[in-house]
C-alpha cells in the first residue's frame, strides 16, 4: 500500500496524552490530541534513515508540542517532504510532508504505554532480503 491510500483507510481514532523523546533527551515533545495506530514502512529513505523499517503514528501538526528542541534538526529529505532527528544522538523523530497539517512521529520514541497498536504496513515491496513481513500484512 502506498501513502496516498493510507490517510484514507487508517484515520486517527484514539486521544493521546503521550509524551516522548529521543535517546539523550535532547529533543521531548508532547502530543495532545488524536493519534492514528501505527503504520509500518518499508520504503528506501525510511530504512536508509532508521537502519531498518519505520514504525510510525500520526498526528495533527497542532497537536505536537516539542518542549526540548535544543537538538531537533530538520533535514528536507526530498522536495517538499522534511524529516526531524536529533542531531547529537540521532534519533529519528519526525516525518512530514511540508504541505501538510499532519506529522508523523517514529513509534519507539514514545513512552510506554502508549496504547497504539500496528495496523497497516507500506511499500513492503521495497524491504530489504532479510526483512520478513507476516503474512496477511498490508
Amino acid at each position: 500500500m502506498k501513502q496516498s491510500d493510507l490517510s484514507d483507510r487508517v484515520k486517527a481514532t484514539k486521544t493521546g496524552n503521550l509524551t516522548g523523546s529521543c535517546l539523550c533527551g535532547g529533543v521531548r515533545y508532547r502530543i495532545q490530541g488524536l493519534v492514528r495506530d501505527v503504520v509500518n514502512c518499508y520504503c528506501t529513505q525510511c530504512q536508509k534513515t532508521s537502519g531498518h523499517h519505520v514504525a510510525a503514528t500520526r498526528v495533527k501538526e497542532k497537536d505536537l508540542f516539542v518542549d526540548a528542541h535544543e537538538t531537533l534538526h530538520w533535514y528536507e529529505s526530498t522536495p517538499g517532504y522534511k524529516r526531524g532527528f536529533c542531531k547529537q544522538c540521532g534519533g529519528n523523530l519526525f516525518w512530514s510532508r511540508l504541505s501538510d497539517d499532519q506529522i508523523s512521529v517514529m513509534a519507539g520514541t514514545i513512552d510506554p504505554p502508549t496504547g497504539l497498536k500496528t495496523v497497516e504496513y507500506i511499500y513492503e515491496e521495497d524491504a530489504s532480503d532479510y526483512i520478513e513481513i507476516p503474512k496477511g500484512a498490508g
